[in-house]
């Protein structure tokens, strides 16, 4: 299995993500680069997870049929040719993070995935459908993880 780079210029990877970013903030997506997409891919799928949500793993971000051309979306964009599917809040699109005030800083697991044949999901998939199906059908990923306490 190969790997793809994932990035964002607004974040390293595992430091911390600024406000704007943020459910409370403005609310806008990252903007997010990746290279490395095999040739045969099908379609990418963009996940971003919190798995520290007090309630379980929490859905910020679920994008399906995202262009395996492209390389990469603008902050506040949808990535090229992608269908943002409902997250956790229930709105189409990012949902940014919103961890209860106090907690330790959680973790945003941003997942990009390049998939042989499209993936069906629902609408308002939770992260471990996504995962399911992914799996099905996956030649390669990226990860890149962010925090955000409150």
């Amino acid at each position: 299995m190969t790997g793809i780079e994932l990035s964002s210029n607004a974040f390293n990877d595992h430091s911390f993500i600024a406000r704007r970013h943020a459910y409370e903030g403005p609310n806008v997506s990252p903007p997010l680069t990746w290279s490395g997409v095999p040739d045969d891919a099908a379609e990418l799928v963009l996940l971003c997870e919190d798995p520290d949500a007090p309630s379980g793993t929490f859905a910020h971000w679920v994008v399906v049929g995202i262009d395996p051309h492209s390389d990469g979306v603008e902050a506040g964009q949808s990535p090229p040719g992608g269908t943002e599917l409902v997250n956790g809040y229930g709105q189409h699109g990012w949902g940014g993070p919103h961890p209860p005030p106090g907690d330790d800083a959680h973790h945003y697991f941003f997942r990009l995935y390049a998939l042989s044949e499209p993936c069906v999901l629902p609408d308002a998939p939770r992260a471990d459908q996504v995962h399911e199906e992914v799996e099905k059908h996956r030649l390669a990923d990226g990860t890149l993880v962010g925090l955000y306490q409150r």
